[in-house]
């Protein structure tokens, strides 16, 4: 059997305000104190593991350092869409990492930080 693509996990300090981010830009993410996935559309799941429970199996486990290492790119409802969400994503704390713009790709796009510092980017295609 080919090996298949089927889980993202992303390394997070605190469970319960990571969780609470990614509800906001619409995952269902259910409570929990270590560990917790989401199944997506299509089947691909997104986990959140606290640096705990990677330290249990990797117990030199450091989280990198000099810039981001990943990015997760949400598709929103238009370029007001980007704006929107952007908005309130900060409104409830999350740091602007770069203002929405319109992009020279042809697309409204904007990036928050998640709590651990990961890159989060908004899209939409631009008309404009």
């Amino acid at each position: 059997m080919a090996a298949r693509f089927n889980l993202i996990g992303l390394v997070v300090a605190d469970i319960k305000t990571s969780a609470a981010f990614y509800r906001r830009l619409g995952l269902d993410v259910p409570d929990g104190d270590d560990h917790v996935e989401v199944t997506l559309p299509g089947g691909l799941r997104i986990a959140l593991d606290t640096v705990d429970v990677i330290k249990g199996f990797e117990p030199g486990w450091q989280p990198p350092t000099g810039g981001h290492r990943i990015g997760l790119a949400f598709e929103c409802d238009g370029p007001e869409g980007v704006d929107r969400t952007f908005k309130e994503l900060t409104a409830a704390g999350a740091a602007a990492h770069k203002e929405p713009w319109d992009a020279f790709w042809g697309q409204r796009y904007a990036i928050v930080l998640d709590p651990d510092g990961n890159h989060v980017e908004l899209f939409a295609n631009n008309p404009a």
